[in-house]
């Protein structure tokens, strides 16, 4: 049960993150500096998933699980735009690497982590097929069109889109999410809200009570605090872990790999919070809802962005990532076309997702 009244740390947390951002922005950290801004990175990230859920219990699915996908998202494309322009020519595959490890990461990490809590707590793991099926199937399209036709076409030099394909890559996508999240919001919410038994749970169904439009705003307002916290104190961290996986001899994209994870993190949170209340659908809201976020609003910033970048801009993905990416939709659809789940779907996923983690520290 979400408790209406906010705690008081979940107030002060973001506001000591903001000084400890504001603080180290720009300069280069010792040893005792990157452990205190990682403390406040990990007080923003619980404060995000707390004030998250006050917000998405007031708005009711599936506005809730929405809200909190297209926040992070909007944050992190502002991310790998900064890095994109810091970075240069070395950064020209920052938006390929990131947007893939946050598509396996929810399609599989987040994904097969709730179905784990839902099954360990139910036995099986209940939600809506129709909804969670067409948020896939989304998803799927967006990335192929986005970030496996890249490699294929042959206007451009290497797995790079001409300013023409890319053009459509950014208009397509930036279509499909608005159609999606129309259909999710407007014309089909009842196929996005928590199942039980053999019926759906509406927002009438919840017991708990709904918290006040006062404390409401008040979460939103700290939501948003949080969330620039850590994107930001991940950004500030970032040249910490560039030197930590230079030393050990890792390929540069694990560098993409571990800010993704760090970004996703609320997302993460508040999904095996939601699974272990008997509500798997809002955890597979935010999974594929973040994957389909993730591309449908970066594709399109970083298009108008390249107008200012120079350099290339590398989206293809490389022969083992698109068989990573094919294996993870094959996968998903045989999960979700039941509408239930056991252990085992659990565990297949996050098998996946642990191949994708070990692949990206040693190709």
């Amino acid at each position: 049960m979400i408790r209406v009244l906010t705690d008081r740390w979940t107030v002060f947390v973001p506001i000591i993150a903001a000084l400890a951002l504001a603080v180290t922005w720009g300069r280069s950290l010792s040893g005792v500096a990157v452990v205190v801004v990682a403390a406040a990175l990990i007080g923003a990230v619980l404060a995000a998933v707390y004030h998250a859920e006050v917000v998405a219990h007031r708005v009711g699915e599936p506005f809730g699980s929405l809200l909190l996908a297209v926040a992070v998202t909007v944050i992190e494309v502002a991310l790998i735009v900064t890095l994109m322009i810091s970075g240069g020519d070395k950064a020209a595959s920052l938006a390929r690497d990131t947007v893939f490890a946050a598509v396996m990461i929810t399609c599989n990490g987040i994904f097969g982590l709730s179905l784990l809590v839902g099954a360990l707590r139910r036995r099986v793991a209940v939600f809506n097929a129709e909804g969670t099926g067409a948020a896939l199937a989304t998803v799927a399209t967006l990335a192929t069109l986005s970030l496996v036709l890249p490699t294929f076409t042959t206007s451009q030099a290497g797995p790079e889109f001409s300013a023409g394909q890319l053009a459509f890559a950014a208009v397509a996508s930036l279509a499909l999410y608005g159609l999606f999240v129309m259909v999710q919001t407007v014309r089909h919410p009842d196929d996005f809200l928590p199942v039980e038994g053999n019926g759906v749970v509406t927002d009438e169904d919840v017991h708990s009570e709904s918290p006040t439009a006062k404390a409401a705003l008040l979460s939103l307002v700290m939501l948003f605090v949080a969330l620039v916290c850590v994107v930001g104190l991940a950004k500030v961290v970032s040249p910490s872990i560039e030197s930590a996986v230079a030393d050990a001899g890792l390929p540069p994209s694990a560098v993409g790999v571990v800010i993704a994870l760090l970004v996703l993190l609320p997302e993460t949170l508040a999904a095996v919070r939601a699974a272990r209340r008997d509500q798997v659908q809002i955890s597979l809201n935010l999974a594929l809802g973040s994957a389909m976020a993730s591309i449908g609003l970066t594709i399109p910033a970083i298009a108008v962005a390249t107008i200012w970048l120079d350099g290339p801009l590398v989206l293809g993905l490389g022969a083992t990532q698109m068989v990573l990416l094919a294996l993870t939709i094959v996968v998903g659809v045989l999960t979700v076309v039941p509408g239930r789940a056991t252990l085992l779907q659990g565990g297949v996923h996050l098998a996946l997702f642990s191949a994708f983690v070990f692949l990206a520290v040693s190709p």
